[in-house]
């Protein structure tokens, strides 16, 4: 049983997310960086952490990042894309094994596949939750702080899986690197909410699996904007591109 919709309905209210829209033009110095949208977390029947079944919300995530993705690369714009790779002897608690390194899972999914090839693209796997953190390297330096420095980019746009995940801890980490002074010349983080999804789990289903909690998934992809949108970043419903 899904969540009943006038719970959802009233905690929404009580929560709300005032979405902008977002125009962009050569001037912006926009990136886009695309979160996890791999066959592992997006494409059904991929491994533990994918959809069961056709899922409308991630279907529709797929198409809008693909989408904007196109838009970017057709303008030569920056685009950063993390990947979940996994070791399969390091389990990441408190989630079941998914997107091991080598695997079908651990690849983007066909939709954006042809990002690889792309010259304006930079692809990031990671092996953990915070890409942020999954940008780092042994000698200290960071990937994604470097691909922000060297394309001087001021505005990043943020599309992926999982809203309330993924999203959420990257989009978190990267506001406080910016309010620390150590992403330069970012300024603001743009959430798309049309570009992002997470999972479901309902609780008549979750309670029979040990360990796992509830993630009623129209809920939580909510509560993953409300706490992006909490901590600094814009949640864009409408991204526009000015000739």
């Amino acid at each position: 049983m899904a969540i009943d919709e006038a719970i959802l309905d009233q905690l929404k209210k009580e929560t709300p997310v005032d979405e902008e829209s977002l125009v962009l033009n050569r001037d912006s110095s926009v990136g886009l960086v695309i979160v996890d949208v791999v066959n592992g977390f997006c494409t059904v029947g991929s491994g533990n952490m994918a959809p069961t079944k056709p899922n409308e919300q991630i279907s529709k995530m797929v198409e809008e990042s693909a989408k904007l993705a196109r838009e970017f690369c057709d303008r030569k714009w920056p685009v950063f894309a993390f990947i979940d790779s996994h070791h399969p002897d390091i389990p990441e608690n408190p989630y079941p094994p998914h997107c091991i390194i080598g695997t079908d899972e651990s690849e983007l999914v066909p939709a954006l596949k042809w990002l690889e090839s792309e010259d304006c693209v930079t692809l990031r796997r990671k092996d953990c939750i915070n890409g942020f953190v999954g940008s780092m390297e042994k000698d200290s330096s960071n990937v994604f702080v470097d691909w922000v420095k060297e394309k001087q980019i001021k505005v990043i746009v943020v599309v992926g899986i999982c809203t309330d995940i993924c999203v959420f801890d990257f989009v978190a980490t990267a506001l406080s690197a910016r309010n620390h002074s150590v992403l330069p010349p970012l300024e603001d983080v743009a959430v798309y909410s049309r570009g992002c999804a997470t999972f479901d789990l309902p609780l008549h289903v979750a309670k029979d699996i040990k360990g796992a909690q509830a993630h009623p998934q129209e809920l939580m992809h909510h509560v993953g904007l409300y706490m992006a949108k909490g901590r600094g970043a814009k949640v864009v419903s409408e991204i526009s591109f000015d000739p």
